[in-house]
């Protein structure tokens, strides 16, 4: 069931995404080779309580850090290490998620650690355009898997392919709602888009096959073929106003 949100619940998501971006802004200071990922968790952990929220990973179905630190071909659900270090050359996904008076928020970012090739800087750069694509579609009136036919038309017109078996979602009070919002399929099919719907649009995205496995961990999931991937997400709100970005600074 996709749940509606009112004005009132919609003003205090987009506190919780505020303090989502602020802590993706704070950790960008600090992304550079050599610092490890457990570092980087401990930052957004502290940042984030000191804001007022709790960070909303920490325990997650038994996730056992504050935010999901990706590297290279990790795509998503990468665990923090103090034994990971950044390097030179690498590209590095953070996902975070924050509940605070109720409502959760959730957003991710795709760094370049130093000086990166050509085409990973290429595929940071339609990552994260691929999710603004898919974004302009989330207006009242339109359907679903418009947002997901505007992602995937997009990042393969670039030569890359998108990650299938993993989706966006509705998020509201709990971080994952309905609907899953894939990041591929055919415009024009799945759920009209209506005023207070709030969802969680993240295109993953491999220079190589979008086809995945997860680790021994059971938490970090890879590339197949071990290409690198890059993540981009937006909590957003579908307002008779238009779209709005909730989780963008």
């Amino acid at each position: 069931m996709i749940i509606l949100k009112s004005r009132r619940e919609i003003d205090i998501m987009r506190e919780a995404n505020q303090i989502v971006a602020e802590t993706h802004a704070y950790l960008s200071e600090n992304i550079k080779p050599g610092i490890s990922t457990a570092e980087i968790d401990q930052l957004a952990d502290e940042f984030i309580r000191n804001k007022g929220a709790v960070p909303s990973f920490k325990g997650y179905q038994g996730f056992p850090a504050s935010v999901c630190i990706s590297i290279n071909e990790e795509v998503v659900h990468g665990i923090p290490a103090e034994h990971r270090y950044l390097e030179d050359g690498d590209v590095v996904s953070i996902d975070i998620g924050t509940f605070y008076e109720g409502f959760n928020g959730d957003a991710a970012r795709t760094h370049a650690v130093g000086s990166i090739s050509d085409n990973a800087s290429k595929l940071l750069k339609v990552t994260e355009e691929s999710l603004l694509k898919g974004i302009e579609k989330a207006v009242i009136g339109n359907r679903l898997f418009d947002i997901s036919h505007a992602v995937q038309e997009y990042v393969e017109k670039n030569g890359f392919s998108v990650v299938r078996d993993y989706v966006g979602h509705g998020i509201g009070r709990d971080m994952h709602e309905d609907p899953q919002i894939p990041n591929f399929g055919p415009a024009g099919k799945g759920p009209k888009l209506k005023e207070g719907m709030t969802l969680a649009i993240e295109p993953m995205v491999n220079i190589g096959s979008y086809e995945v496995e997860t680790l021994e961990d059971e938490w970090t999931v890879v590339t197949k073929d071990r290409s690198l991937s890059a993540h981009f997400e937006h909590t957003i709100a579908v307002t008779k106003d238009g779209v709005e970005i909730l989780s963008k600074l």
